[in-house]
Parts: structure tokens; sequence; C-alpha cells
């Protein structure tokens, strides 16, 4: 049962390039859904290929995730990997008919994004000025790029110095399976990143072949857990709670 997970991921990795944290997102779901199903044949004294999985099997497994008190959403994320890999098995010829086909799923409830006030975003985004080191100028150009451009702190790491346009006011993002768009800039935050490019970033970039804007302490490029950090040190100088995320600045 390993070897069909394997293949699938490597699928999704290989051709459908998705990104590392959902292959692995995916592969604790199967995981767990091989060791239910493994678990069950063992009670009925069986091997069980994937091909011996039928509806009931997937339904109790639904179930079992329910009594265990997994969120709605997460079910729902659950029953959508299953559903995937058994199209991916059918498609494969690996079995005749997918055990999902019909299945409903919790519906996962939306809520609607967190945002703060323009004037919780301007004490937010005045924080790193109260600071006159190079690490504060970088900073501020990331939080006043994070705001004006509504691009994912993923994106927003990823930027090398080519990816800025001042001419044209735009910044070059690469998204979600490796999707590329333009980000229009405002000029503000845009004579911020400047600002930081030519007076804080040489102070802190250690190789001069090194094509991220922003950098950490030790020259290398800023991570995500580094940026959470940032952020959430500022957003508690600016006294705006624990549940202030970069997600947060993205919606406001």
């Amino acid at each position: 049962m390993q070897q069909e997970i394997d293949a699938f991921l490597n699928y999704l990795s290989g051709e459908k390039d998705f990104s590392d944290n959902t292959i692995v997102a995916y592969r604790n779901d199967l995981s767990q859904l091989m060791n239910f199903a493994q678990e069950q044949s063992r009670k009925q004294s069986f091997a069980l290929p994937w091909f011996r999985v039928d509806r009931q099997l997937i339904s109790s497994y639904v179930i079992d995730l329910k009594r265990r008190g997994y969120a709605p959403a997460t079910v729902a994320r659950k029953v959508a990997t299953a559903r995937s890999f058994f199209k991916f098995l059918l498609n494969q010829g690996i079995i005749e008919n997918s055990p999902t086909e019909g299945l409903g799923s919790p519906r996962a409830r939306k809520s609607s994004p967190l945002s703060i006030s323009i004037a919780q975003v301007e004490e937010l985004l005045e924080q790193p000025e109260k600071y006159s080191t190079p690490e504060a100028k970088r900073d501020k150009a990331m939080l006043e790029l994070l705001y004006a451009s509504g691009v994912r702190v993923s994106e927003l790491m990823a930027l090398n110095l080519e990816d800025i346009n001042l001419q044209k006011g735009e910044v070059h993002c690469s998204g979600r399976g490796s999707k590329q768009r333009d980000v229009p800039i405002n000029n503000k935050a845009l004579q911020f990143v400047q600002k930081y490019v030519e007076e804080a970033r040489p102070h802190l970039v250690r190789h001069k072949e090194k094509k991220a804007i922003f950098l950490n302490r030790f020259g290398e490029r800023l991570t995500r857990q580094g940026f959470w950090q940032i952020f959430k040190s500022y957003a508690k100088e600016a006294k705006l709670g624990g549940k202030v995320t970069p997600h947060t600045l993205r919606h406001s």
C-alpha cells in the first residue's frame, strides 16, 4: 500500500509541482488512511490492497475521524486527499472504481479573514522607525511591502533583487504552483524598499553574489519563521494582541 502512496506523492511533486508542505500534508493524511485500513483488515484477518478498500471502509474512516475530535475542516481536507488519491489509482488502472465516488464531506465553516483598522496598521508600521539599525530598516521595508502588495509571506521571503522594478513600481512574485505575477506597489513602499537596499542591506550581506532582498543578521535569506518572530515582536509593541498575524496584514 505504501508503494502506491509514494507513487502518488512523486506524481504531485514532479508533475503537479506541489509545494513541500502540501506533499507532507498529503503524506500524513494517506498514512493515516492506510493505517486505518490495515487495522480493519487485521480485524477481519485478510490482506488489504487498495483495490479491496470499499465505500464502507472509507465511511468508517470518516466516522472514526469525527469520533476522534477532528475539526470539520480537517476531516474535509482528509476526505479530499483520499478522493484525489483514489482518482490517481483509478487513472493508473490499479482500481476499477473509486470508493470515494459520491462520498460527501463535512462542510468547513469559512470564517472571514481577521483584519485591523487603518490606525492599527499605521501603529504597526511605525514600530521599526523607533530603531536605527539595519535590521529595523529591513523590517520597515518588509512590513510596508507586505501591506502595499498583499503578497504572501513565503512570496515576500522569496524575493530577489531583480524582482523589484523601481521604474515600473512593480514587484515580481512566484506564487503557489510556480505561478508568476507582477504586483503594483505604491511609491511609499517602494521608497522604503529602495532605502533599505541602498543603506541597510550592504551592512547585512556577507557575499556580494547573494540575490535575496531580505537577509538575516548572518547574511542569509530571511525565513518565514524568522519573519514571523519579527512580526510578532512589533505587533506586541503596537499592542495589537496575539491574534494578529502577517496574514492579517494582507487582509487589512
